[in-house]
């Protein structure tokens, strides 16, 4: 086995040869992973008629959701949307799933629907809050994840374009969930109608800046799995038909579909609705995805926004990874930079002191040049005098003396 050694720049890095055994590592994973199991929240929201439940009963092939009794509409029905949670446990070839399905009955059933979404998203929030208050707590080794992890939102299929109700309705949790669109219904319309209508409704969302779930890439995906991702991502908005019963094909094939008189829809046929491939998404490939892209943005960003609130702020430098060259290079650059700037005090302060010298010299140069002025200015005057008394001598004139006041006793009278 070949170790790195330190060169001038840095370690050399080296694959290590051998077997070691850390490509277990997966297998671990797995193992613990099973032994846990799995937990998943979805959240199923539209109008009602649309077939949500059955959708849900269809994507994981089991009756969670017992037959409806139609209620006709009387004084004591609801009158705003009400949040209901149906929770089970399934299991697959030994994996363990704990399913919860959160229904919005009501949800666009009434004549204002102008803040319908409040409650579904008070929900999501709550949620977020319960899993904030666990984390918070002294013994967190039993912490219950009820944070939602997809909401598939159900639209009605007109054929136009996005109703004001379903706008408003992503705009306010595109940031809170992972939104999956699908079209409702899609054996209503033809296949040129669902091509169409796919259009207007990601021209409206693109519109918007709605913030819909997609796939991510990785650099470990193979071409097989890029493709298959973007083959699913190219069905957004799924169009979809639910139908938990079989039906008898044409050929004797029982399917889980719808009859008409003119044939039978098959819900698991890729040529007549798109509903392998929202299964495919949300079960088969993506579902751990859907999971950690809730925890690591979603609550995330809301832990971030409610800390933020009460008054705690994120100390950047606590728990990073440090790297000792970075370190190093980091820390020769602050010395660096706390150098120049002494250097450039140094230089100011010695600015200054040459500066207040120069102004106290010129100072004194002009005091000086000013005294000498006055000692000639003064000598000239008395050379001026000299020669006029030497002239006057000269010329044969008394000089007048001086009058001077004599200092003694005088007389008076005299």
């Amino acid at each position: 086995m070949n170790r790195g050694r330190a060169g001038p720049t840095g370690p050399i890095r080296k694959k290590l040869q051998g077997y070691v055994g850390f490509a277990n590592l997966p297998n671990q994973v797995h193992r613990k992973s099973v032994k846990k199991g799995f937990n998943f929240t979805v959240m199923v929201v539209g109008e009602s008629g649309l077939g949500k439940s059955t959708l849900v009963n269809t994507l994981f092939n089991a009756p969670l959701y017992p037959p409806k009794e139609h209620v006709p509409l009387t004084e004591d029905s609801p009158k705003t949307v009400n949040i209901q949670v149906l929770s089970t446990d399934i299991e697959e070839n030994g994996v363990r799933l704990r399913l919860n399905v959160v229904d919005t009955p009501g949800f666009g059933d009434f004549i204002n629907n102008e803040e319908s979404w409040k409650p579904i998203l008070d929900t999501i929030e709550c949620r977020f809050d319960a899993y904030l208050e666990q984390e918070n707590r002294v013994n967190r080794s039993k912490i219950q994840d009820l944070r939602v992890n997809a909401c598939i939102y159900f639209i009605a299929p007109t054929g136009h374009s996005l109703k004001a109700l379903d706008v408003e309705f992503m705009k306010k949790l595109h940031n809170k969930v992972n939104l999956i669109p699908v079209i409702a219904k899609s054996d209503t319309m033809t296949c040129e109608e669902i091509a169409a209508f796919k259009e207007r409704i990601l021209l409206d969302i693109a519109h918007h800046d709605i913030k819909i779930y997609h796939a991510q890439h990785y650099d470990c995906d193979d071409i097989e799995t890029i493709n298959e991702t973007k083959d699913v991502m190219s069905k957004i908005p799924f169009a979809i038909v639910g139908s938990d019963k079989g039906v008898d094909t044409s050929d004797g094939r029982v399917v889980r579909g719808r009859k008409y008189p003119w044939g039978v829809i098959e819900v698991d046929n890729e040529e007549h609705c798109d509903f392998i491939k929202l299964r495919q998404m949300l079960i088969r490939t993506h579902m751990e995805e859907l999971r950690e892209y809730t925890n690591d943005v979603h609550y995330e960003n809301y832990r971030t926004e409610k800390l933020l609130a009460m008054g705690y702020k994120q100390d950047q430098s606590v728990f990073r990874e440090v790297d000792p060259i970075a370190k190093l290079a980091e820390e020769r650059a602050l010395h660096e930079a706390k150098l120049a700037k002494m250097e450039q005090d140094m230089k100011q302060v010695f600015q200054q002191k040459v500066q207040e010298k120069e102004t106290k010299l010129t100072q004194s140069e002009a005091e000086l040049y000013a005294k000498h002025k006055e000692m000639k200015e003064s000598l000239e005057k008395q050379r001026l005098e000299l020669e006029e008394r030497k002239r006057r001598l000269e010329a044969g004139r008394p000089i007048t003396p001086e009058k001077t006041k004599k200092k003694g006793f005088g007389f008076a009278g005299k």
